[in-house]
């Protein structure tokens, strides 16, 4: 089965780095409702970035601005789910790198029953290019 790539909107908030600062965001959400396809915590500076991928983008942008977050975006990234394989990931860079397309960050992981999942970022700009390339629109 081949892997499933899909364009997705993601939102971020830089938090101070400190413990409950991803707990807080994360309850608000589970609390209002809102599901995540993807979320990712990590240093940014002196502080942490959140990122936040929405499977509803609209309503997590309602709710943010009722919750009086401030957020960055929406920005685009690649959402990816596939068969777990050795090399699954060697290929998704394997062919952006063949086009001349850099990955600026990719986190995946192994989702349990034979299936792995990876949020993939590229610049902006690469977009259109790796969407084609990945077999997105």
């Amino acid at each position: 089965m081949a892997d499933t790539v899909q364009r997705v909107e993601y939102f971020y908030a830089q938090v101070p780095n400190k413990a409950g600062e991803g707990s807080r965001f994360l309850t608000a959400l589970n609390e209002a409702g809102i599901n995540l396809l993807a979320f990712s915590g990590f240093p940014e500076g002196r502080g942490s970035q959140l990122d936040f991928v929405p499977a509803d983008p609209a309503a997590f942008k309602r709710f943010a601005r009722t919750a009086k977050w401030k957020l960055t975006g929406p920005k685009r990234a690649f959402l990816v789910s596939g068969e777990e394989r050795v090399g699954a990931v060697a290929e998704l860079h394997r062919k952006l790198a063949e086009a001349k397309i850099n990955v600026t960050a990719i986190d995946a992981v192994c989702a349990g029953a034979g299936r792995y999942g990876a949020i993939l970022w590229v610049a902006p700009r690469d977009m259109s290019k790796a969407a084609k390339l990945l077999g997105t629109a």
